[in-house]
């Protein structure tokens, strides 16, 4: 198989340099000189038409004079000339380019665009600073600063925080596997980049530094796909440009992907110093041990502030401690079981100076036989004192950092990033009460469109929002005081008289809304006065009348504000906060919600303040709000005219959620706009199917909500059945296997289950067929597997068949496969479907494969 333009990229076997020059203060001359200095075992291949050599390296007229096809090009050139070298190099072969080039015009990148695409050429940049892949001696950048060979990855779009970053790793004498430079994105993005390092067995963690993100569904299926296996930690800058999108979002965003975030260059390298030890996190429990209480309540302070878990008191054993005293205190916290991870803090000191005590704790730890048990950090507190104690713990694997705060919060990035994990891993509940009326919802709606009725209030929502199973009190619409009185009276009191104007967004701006009134005097004087301040202080405003609603009739419950809305860069969120909040003081969160996600979104809201519990008689049913965040979730996704609904206030009593106030904007859709970060449930997949013994079964898409009944899917099938499809004998699967099995990502993986229909097989898991694909869709690996008192029915069948026509509508290049020999009736099925079967004897295994793009596809 042909190497892919990123294979080439990552492992090129040889490098051209167009633009190289005898200048050594020109890009060209640089990138020669650092290819050399990094002894690139390829050849190098200068492209200059003024000199016969570069560097002593024979040097080429032009592209076409080139003796080879270049895996990777490095364009050196100004920009004006760029776009012909990337049609000569896709004319010669090269498998990707590399332009330091800035300054291009969208018309520009777009044509860049197109050539790649046509000479299937993958760029990077332009305005790259280039690449560094330090394992393989490739220095193919313009850096001033070398790195060393590591196991961490560095993605940046910024040329100033890679040199920043690079120059910070040398003094700390830390390595990457790969280190690159994006640039202005036009063809090579971060997902792809994501997608490549997690299959690489070098890199063990990711750090991105991103101004704004491109593809966020592409960005997010990949992060998604490369966090299961790898940490990935995000700086992400430019929190309050509103053209890149609401801050609060790439917070859910990165959460959602199971990444973490970091919140400046800070926490960015005690995060390249903590990743690039490889710690494997033994559990949250931090001990402190210090020779100065302040250093240690520092510490404390920071761990407490993010959530962290203080296993006991710090303990202080004094400025005077020395080495025996660090040792004695060590070894209780060794011998014990109250803790799972350590800080060592040392302040300059003359009893225990900083040098000889890490060389004693170093040795002390190495021969302890518990101290594998405990992950053991470091601070070793000042700087000139300092320094050669933190070199000792660093080339002896034992993270070290410069304060105690940057300690704390290096250890807090493992325990978060656990947590994000543990998120993706949540089982969540089905969705409970009144489902969506697609039908109803989707009639009001388009009345609303056929009547160019893009802006509806609260009397013009009501009915949506019923259908999609929400409560809403009922208004009523009048025209002046007269008519307020007279509904008042009909519908008893106490009432709320509010204005409706489309010109007014912000009633509170006029007050225009009155509460609790009491008596039609009260009713009729507020009335007039909410129209005599509108004619005030907005003479111009349209007045569509006023809204007369009954007053909730439960007291003392929490107001709060959700609000859907488009972001610029990850399509439609959802926003939860207090009721007054604005977008950008909110807690979002990504569609589609189920319940352990919502779950989420209310705690991160309680826990972050954006949500202040009261002193009430009934607490915050967070179940009944997640209950309501799913609801509209699925409203969101149904209708994808949804452009904004402002629910402002939803009032919560204990499990009572009752819409006050709401506002709904809709947009007739239109092809690409409000596409979903991440892809939903693809309901348009689900189709009934009959069996031999006329038995009914629906095959649909899994579903994170199908884990219990996977699992007991399991416990059906043979331990004969189960050999042959896992190559293993695999007993009763845990919670973690299960979650990955059941919590796929649509965009990259499908799994279709058939689930009975009729009499003791209703609601049960019969048979599931999956697919997983690489991610360029050239081939996805399928497993089949059906309950083994099922067999001969025909199911086995159904669901392959079910498999080959979603690849192929997929666009996926082939299905491949692997099974026993002996295995013979899933040989003879994949016979039957045009599977070619090639069975190696020699290995025990039966390959099959079926190409399923159609021909020039």
């Amino acid at each position: 198989m042909k190497p892919s333009g990123l294979d080439r990229l990552f492992k090129p076997q040889s490098i051209a340099v167009i633009g190289a020059s005898t200048d050594p203060q020109k890009a060209g001359h640089v990138v020669i000189r650092h290819l050399l200095a990094g002894q690139f075992k390829g050849p190098i291949l200068p492209v200059s038409p003024h000199s016969k050599a570069i560097a002593g390296v024979l040097a080429y007229s032009d592209i076409s004079s080139l003796p080879l096809s270049p895996d990777l090009a490095i364009i050196c050139t100004k920009r004006e000339r760029v776009l012909p070298l990337i049609e000569e190099l896709g004319k010669k072969g090269a498998g990707a380019a590399i332009i330091l080039a800035a300054d291009f015009s969208m018309q520009e990148r777009t044509q860049l665009q197109q050539l790649s695409r046509q000479y299937d050429i993958r760029l990077l940049g332009p305005n790259s600073m280039g690449m560094l892949l330090p394992g393989q001696g490739i220095n193919a950048s313009f850096s001033p600063i070398a790195a060393k060979p590591g196991q961490v990855a560095f993605l940046s779009q910024s040329a100033a925080v890679s040199t920043t970053i690079l120059d910070w790793a040398k003094q700390h004498e830390l390595g990457f596997s790969a280190f690159i430079s994006l640039g202005d994105h036009c063809d090579i993005d971060f997902g792809q980049l994501l997608d490549q390092l997690s299959r690489d067995g070098t890199t063990r963690a990711v750090l991105l530094y991103m101004d704004k993100l491109h593809d966020a569904r592409h960005f997010l299926s990949a992060a998604r796909a490369a966090s299961r296996n790898k940490p990935i930690l995000v700086l992400k800058s430019g929190r309050h440009d509103p053209a890149n999108g609401l801050d609060n979002v790439y917070d859910a965003a990165i959460r959602r992907a199971g990444m973490l975030r970091v919140r400046d260059t800070h926490e960015l390298f005690a995060a390249v110093e903590t990743l690039s030890h490889s710690l494997t996190l033994k559990g949250e429990r931090l001990a402190i041990i210090s020779n100065g209480r302040g250093l240690a309540n520092m510490a404390v302070d920071v761990l407490l502030e993010r959530g962290g878990k203080l296993a006991m008191p710090p303990r202080d054993i004094g400025s005077d401690a020395d080495i025996a005293a660090y040792q004695q205190a060590l070894e209780t916290l060794l011998q014990g079981d109250n803790a799972d991870a350590i800080l060592l803090i040392h302040a300059p000191s003359l009893t225990a100076r900083g040098a000889a005590l890490a060389s004693s704790l170093i040795d002390y730890v190495k021969q302890h036989p518990r101290a594998r048990r405990f992950n053991i950090l470091t601070n070793w507190a000042g700087e000139y004192s300092a320094q050669e104690g933190r070199r000792l713990f660093s080339e002896a694997g034992f993270p070290t950092y410069r304060t105690p705060e940057s300690a704390v919060a290096a250890f807090m990035h493992m325990v978060e990033y656990r947590r994000n994990q543990k998120q993706l891993m949540e089982t969540p509940a089905s969705l409970q009460g009144d489902k969506l009326n697609v039908e109803l919802c989707q009639q009001l709606i388009h009345q609303a469109l056929e009547r160019k009725q893009l802006t509806l209030d609260t009397h013009l929502v009501h009915p949506i929002l019923q259908a999609a199973g929400l409560s809403t009190l009922p208004t009523w619409i009048v025209s002046d005081a007269i008519e307020a009185t007279l509904t008042a009276e009909q519908i008893g009191y106490p009432v709320a008289v509010k204005l409706r104007s489309p010109d007014i967004t912000h009633k509170s701006a006029v007050h225009g809304v009155m509460l609790n009134l009491r008596t039609s005097a009260e009713v009729a004087q507020a009335a007039d006065a909410i129209l005599d301040r509108v004619r005030q202080h907005d003479p111009g405003a349209r007045i569509e009348g006023l809204l007369v609603q009954r007053m909730a009739r439960r007291s003392g419950g929490l107001e709060l504000r959700i609000r859907l809305q488009q972001d610029p860069v990850f399509g439609p969120v959802i926003l939860l906060g207090e009721s007054g909040a604005e977008p950008q003081e909110m807690v979002a969160a990504l569609p589609p919600l189920n319940q352990a996600l919502a779950r989420y979104q209310i705690i991160g809201a309680l826990k972050s303040r954006k949500i202040r519990e009261q002193a009430t008689p009934e607490k915050l049913d967070i179940d009944a709000l997640g209950q309501v965040l799913c609801q509209l979730s699925e409203l969101l996704l149904a209708f994808p005219e949804i452009q904004e609904l402002d629910l402002h206030p939803l009032q919560a009593c204990g499990a009572e959620m009752v819409i006050l106030d709401a506002s709904l904007t809709l947009m007739p859709v239109v092809q690409g706009r409000n596409t979903l970060a991440i892809r939903p449930y693809p309901t348009e997949l689900e189709e009934g199917a009959w069996l031999k013994d006329q038995s009914h079964v629906l095959l649909r898409p899994i579903r994170p909500e199908d884990e219990p009944a996977h699992k007991q899917f399991v416990l059906k099938v043979s331990d004969e059945d189960r050999y042959k499809r896992f190559f293993a004998d695999v007993g009763e699967l845990g919670h973690e296997e299960l979650a990955r099995m059941t919590q796929i990502d649509y965009d990259r993986e499908m799994a279709f289950v058939a689930i009975g229909q009729d009499g003791v097989f209703s609601q049960q898991i019969l048979g599931v067929v999956r697919a997983i694909s690489n991610p360029d869709q050239s081939d996805a690996e399928f497993a089949i597997l059906v309950r083994s008192d099922l067999k001969g029915l025909g199911l086995g069948k159904l669901m392959m068949e079910k498999i080959v026509r979603y690849a192929k509508e997929r666009g996926i290049g082939q299905l491949s496969g692997m099974t026993m020999p002996s295995n013979r009736g899933m040989i003879n099925l994949a016979k039957r479907l045009g599977f070619k079967i090639d069975i190696q004897l020699e290995d025990g295994v039966a390959n099959m494969e079926l190409p399923c793009a159609s021909q020039g596809q």
